[in-house]
């Protein structure tokens, strides 16, 4: 357990030496680890010898640095002084300066030049130059290009020491202050300085509330224009962000912004000073204003793409008569009989339009057999086409002309155990992964024939936008999704936007097959989909229960229904737990140290690990991805298992890792990436979306009712496929059923194409409707005379 044991007061710390080796160095983020002769100390350190942790460039050797910070002990490494900040030791006399600019490390300059630059400039020469590099510009005899060389090099050897040390007294941690530096190098002061509310667009982590501390010092307040700027785009982008909205309407933006300023400082701010920053800001198209809205560019520019995209794809009118009517039934009857599956009216139309129309788009609830439906158009696209299943039949240069894709890999990995075909994310199938054989080319078309998207409503305005930009002319696709679950975890609600605006060729599976095969959990979801509950929500069925008990009560019941399917051979990749909320007594967080502990114990200490803040990281430990990590080819969303742990002493790197598998793509973490994990065991309801586990546990209580909703429910109940245990409050789980409020977004993606309407090929240019199918008691039916309306006996002889 890496836990560590303060031995010193912070305050005025420091360790002074020569440095003797760098025992790491990562260039990605600083962090360091070198080895220094210790020269002076403030503190109790009797040792010749230290070890320096931090994060600064690389140390040059023989320099001697001091070093602010605090000495702490590691219980595998021993004493380490953690330095906070750092200075290079810099000669005090002229001689000194000297000495030290005439140097190796200064080429082009001798002696004689840097006595005339320490006669001109003083003992305190080195500060002044990397104040104002001009003042070399009167230095008798100093050439041009030697001032610029000579400055450069000091920068390269002191000005990042001097950056961090301001950096320190803004405030800033040195991981944070490297970050800054990383984006702004050498003009970092400069910039703060000048405006330091472009760090909250421009440096990952910091936001407006610790930028604005920052303003303040540099005397940027009040009604200042960069403040108020400032304000609205991290206002606009955190609206979009937590609430899914693609624009926000001006009247509520306005007002929150004068109380985002005003409760950040001390002042009063006037709409009408907020709203003439809100026009500078669109004439500089940081932000677009459309009407009372106000959009981030991207999500703007995404909606248009996205509507042309679906012009562009319903125009194509070469699949309506492809194939005549007769050969479809031909085929689609032939399919039944090999596979020994009938398809329903509404099935055989999904797979009908699928083939003989641009675009469709195929909704339904759980059970409604929309994978049925996925292998239906699949396994007859390959006969009408006789193109062959097999990807190992087609040559390297040549395109498999089935795409299958998912936004995430779980639900990739679903339609191909269903298909039999290879299928990936959308990330991966658009290249968009950070690999340098699969690079992300936004005018790259896709290569194939036919593309299936599963899980339509997790995919957000942004990545829809991608995805269909990239559809050649000649692809049909097929988008697949539940219009009742929950919306995408970004911005926009594509799935019901599409659905309401009824441009596309639109099949809805209705008819639960799942149900005949006696599954109550299928029912109870279509029955909450509606708005009601089971009447029999409390008497225990063959595939789900309900245990009654309190918020405190959840972690025990939790605990005993985990212990008695692992005495049943479940395993912790069968058995997943969701809750809607992390803190408190039923949360996530307190779940999850509940489960490790029955899944992944450690009593003897045997087994690796690594502690991260509060948590402590095992092999064998389930993990869920936090954020993209495109370079890694793992996404947000992604569930993996801790397959190798790594202590700093056992590797080259000289830093905790730990190697994550999820579903055989193995990603790397290093300590500073550990924030980007979580466990598993227990995870939240939007986290698990595009996933079926066979067991699914499901606490609901009043105490996560800001979270309750109709949707959030129906979701985590059609996680389940064999068994769904429900446990909480009867209460609760009504009053979520009930709540379908507040779940509607700011998205203007439907009336835009309603807009388009009528420049759009709609989907009544796709209809299809299946000829009676001949019976003995069909046979009756038909007319005889049926199309014979202008023929007489006449035409006959």
């Amino acid at each position: 357990m890496d836990h560590q044991i303060d031995l010193f007061s912070e305050q005025d710390s420091y360790i002074k030496g020569r440095h003797l080796v760098t025992i790491f160095h990562n260039e990605k983020n600083l962090y360091s680890v070198v080895r220094i002769r210790v020269v002076e100390t403030s503190i109790a350190y009797k040792e010749k010898e230290a070890v320096i942790t931090g994060y600064f460039p690389k140390i040059h050797e023989e320099e001697t640095y001091i070093f602010y910070g605090q000495m702490k002990e590691h219980p595998k490494f021993g004493m380490q002084f953690q330095a906070k900040h750092f200075k290079k030791e810099m000669p005090q006399s002229k001689q000194g300066i000297i000495a030290y600019l005439s140097s190796e490390l200064f080429s082009g300059i001798g002696k004689k030049t840097a006595e005339r630059i320490v006669e001109h400039l003083g003992e305190q020469a080195i500060s002044k130059i990397l104040d104002n590099p001009s003042v070399l510009d009167n230095v008798p005899k100093l050439p041009s290009d030697k001032a610029a060389t000579l400055y450069d090099t000091l920068m390269e050897h002191q000005g990042l020491e001097r950056i961090m040390i301001a950096l320190n007294e803004y405030g800033f941690g040195p991981q944070l202050s490297m970050r800054i530096y990383q984006v702004y190098k050498d003009l970092t002061l400069e910039i703060i300085a000048e405006n330091p509310y472009r760090l909250v667009e421009e440096v990952e982590g910091i936001g407006f509330g610790r930028a604005d501390e920052l303003g303040a010092q540099v005397g940027i307040s009040g009604s200042h224009p960069d403040r108020i700027k400032a304000g609205i785009l991290y206002e606009l982008e955190a609206t979009c962000l937590q609430a899914g909205h693609v624009y926000v309407l001006k009247n509520e933006m306005i007002p929150n912004v004068k109380q985002l300023l005003e409760k950040s400082q001390p002042c009063t701010i006037e709409m009408s000073e907020i709203e003439a920053e809100l026009l500078q800001l669109a004439e500089e198209r940081k932000i677009v204003i459309e009407a009372e809205r106000i959009y981030m560019p991207s999500l703007y520019f995404s909606e248009k793409g996205i509507v042309a995209s679906l012009k562009r794809m319903l125009a194509q009118q070469q699949y309506k008569d492809q194939f005549p009517e007769s050969e479809f039934l031909l085929a689609l009857g032939a399919l039944e009989e090999r596979t020994s599956v009938h398809y329903a009216a509404s099935q055989k139309k999904a797979i009908q339009t699928a083939l003989m129309s641009p675009l469709l788009l195929l909704t339904g609830g759980p059970g409604t057999g929309k994978t049925t439906v996925i292998n239906g158009i699949v396994e007859l696209y390959s006969e009408l086409h006789g193109c062959s299943l097999d990807p190992a039949t087609y040559k390297k240069e040549e395109a498999f002309p089935i795409l299958l894709t998912a936004p995430t890999g779980r639900a990739a990995k679903r339609m191909s155990e269903a298909t039999g075909l290879p299928a990936m994310t959308i990330h991966r199938l658009l290249g968009m992964t950070g690999q340098e054989n699969l690079e992300y080319n936004e005018e790259k078309m896709l290569e194939g024939k036919l593309l299936i998207v599963d899980e339509m409503s997790m995919v957000d305005t942004w990545l829809a936008h991608q995805l269909l930009k990239a559809v050649p002319d000649e692809m049909q696709v097929v988008l697949v999704g539940d219009e009742d679950q929950l919306p995408s975890v970004g911005p926009g609600q594509i799935l019901k936007d599409l659905l309401q605006a009824d441009v596309i060729p639109t099949v809805r599976l209705t008819d639960i097959y799942r149900q005949a095969e006696g599954s109550s959990i299928i029912e109870m979801a279509h029955k909450i989909k509606n708005g009601n509950v089971p009447d029999d929500l409390l008497v225990q069925q063959t595939d789900r229960s309900f245990l009654k008990c309190t918020t405190n009560q959840i972690p025990e019941v939790v605990e005993k229904v985990v212990l008695s399917a692992k005495k049943k051979g479940y395993t912790a990749k069968d058995i997943q737990i969701l809750a809607p909320m992390y803190r408190g007594p039923a949360g996530i967080n307190r779940l999850n140290e509940l489960l490790q502990e029955i899944f992944n114990a450690n009593p003897d200490g045997t087994r690796k690990e690594l502690t991260f803040g509060d948590v402590k990281y095992r092999i064998g430990d389930k993990v869920l991805q936090l954020v993209n990590q495109p370079e890694q080819n793992v996404f947000n969303g992604d569930i993996g298992e801790i397959v190798s742990i790594f202590y700093a002493k056992e590797n080259t790197e000289k830093e905790d890792m730990m190697i994550v598998s999820f579903d055989g793509i193995e990603a790397t973490y290093t300590r500073a990436d550990f924030s980007q994990l979580t466990h598993a065991f227990c995870c939240s309801i939007h986290k698990s979306q595009g996933s079926e586990f066979p067991i699914v546990i499901l606490p609901i209580v009043k105490s996560y009712y800001r979270m309750l909703r109709r949707k959030l429910l129906y979701t985590a109940i059609t996680r389940s496929k064999q068994f769904l245990i429900l446990c909480g409050e009867e209460e609760a789980f009504r009053l979520g059923v009930k709540r379908d409020d507040d779940l509607d977004r700011n998205t203007s993606l439907l009336e835009k194409l309603i807009s388009e309407k009528q420049s759009i090929v709609t989907k009544e240019d796709y209809n299809y409707s299946l000829p009676m199918l001949l019976s003995e008691e069909t046979m009756l039916d038909i007319d005889p005379m049926i199309g014979m309306e202008d023929v007489t006996p006449y035409d006959y002889m």
